[in-house]
């Protein structure tokens, strides 16, 4: 086993004995050391005969890999590469992944802080591929650590959230409610208006007429959505992926949905700080199977930054764009967004 570091990037290379391996147990793991690229401590993990976690392996018959972020300070983003060695010491074009994800520090409880493949490769696949004639194979894990240069900039929260967020959870004193998708939310007209130019002509301005009654319906969005926007409004919070303390179990929408619903009420009542976080979550959970739709919700709803990014994110190399382009996304974005191809043509060159 080998490890080589620079800057912001490292490899380790794990050789391993297939006999050898065939006699541990599963859950039996091999890593590098823990290794300092980006400011960052990080370490490589393979179960030969795979992870215990993982409940179709009973048998051991694949092969697991994984990253974990060792630091405790702060998230990182990082894209981590793992590939299988063929027996002329080249790469394998069949077994190669990449992964690119925001990493939250060690022991948080919150985030992701380890990732990667529980079934990389099946052991029957190694045996009569990899393995050479004097017995061994070689699987390689490679890390780059992201230093974005120009982050998506957000402006200072203020300090307003404990106490209106009480009067909201309480409905003291509130003189209006919405009714969306039959749920019913009570609020208070002042405190929409103060956060929402939308809110506030619809609530105090040349609209007020025809709302002037204390229950509005309201459509085009979900409660999940509705609700959580509500609570921003109020809080300056803004939901995290696995730690919605206000969602209701009814809500199958995934991270990213969420994030991207959320977003586009942020872009139609006019809640530029709440659209702005909705992006930043959305580039953090950018990868080859989200970058496409995540950049049809930037075109939509108006985000240059992260419609930039993800532009970018195409150019980061040859297999990030064929897996992305594969996907129904990037089939969506070519029909209803055909002026983006030729944008991606002048950002990364070639063919889109």
């Amino acid at each position: 086993m080998s490890d080589s570091t620079f800057n912001s990037c490292f490899t380790h290379q794990f050789k391993l004995n297939y006999e050898d391996t065939e006699k541990v147990a599963i859950g039996y793991s091999v890593s590098s050391e823990d290794i300092l690229a980006g400011g960052h401590l990080w370490r490589i993990v393979c179960y030969p005969r795979g992870d215990r976690h993982e409940k179709e392996n009973k048998k051991g018959e694949c092969l697991s890999m994984f990253l974990r972020h060792e630091s405790e300070s702060k998230d990182a983003k990082a894209i981590f590469e793992a590939f299988v060695m063929d027996k002329e010491g080249t790469v394998s074009s069949s077994h190669h992944s990449r992964l690119v994800r925001v990493f939250a520090p060690k022991g948080s409880g919150g985030g992701i802080g380890s990732l990667g493949w529980r079934s990389f490769v099946k052991r029957s696949v190694l045996e009569s591929r990899y393995v050479t004639n004097d017995g061994w194979f070689v699987i390689v894990g490679a890390v780059k650590v992201v230093q974005e240069e120009d982050p998506l900039d957000l402006p200072p929260s203020n300090n307003i959230g404990s106490h209106l967020g009480l009067l909201l959870y309480s409905a003291a004193g509130s003189d209006v409610t919405f009714v969306v998708d039959g749920e019913r939310f009570a609020a208070h007209r002042a405190v929409l208006a103060a956060r929402s130019p939308v809110f506030k002509a619809q609530l105090f301005g040349s609209m007020a007429e025809a709302t002037m009654t204390t229950s509005i319906p309201l459509h085009g969005t979900s409660a999940a959505t509705f609700r959580a926007m509500l609570r921003f409004m109020y809080t300056d919070a803004c939901p995290e992926e696995a730690d919605d303390s206000d969602s209701d179990s009814d809500s199958d929408s995934s991270p990213g949905e969420m994030f991207h619903d959320l977003l586009a009420a942020a872009d139609r009542f006019d809640l530029d700080r709440l659209k702005l976080l909705c992006a930043r979550k959305l580039w953090n959970n950018v990868c080859e199977d989200t970058v496409a739709d995540t950049l049809i919700c930037a075109e939509t709803y108006n985000c240059p930054q992260l419609k930039r990014k993800c532009l970018g994110f195409f150019g980061e190399g040859k297999d990030f764009k064929t897996k992305a382009v594969l996907t129904d996304g990037f089939a969506r974005l070519a029909l209803e967004f055909p002026w983006i191809l030729d944008e991606l043509r002048e950002k990364v060159g070639g063919s889109a």
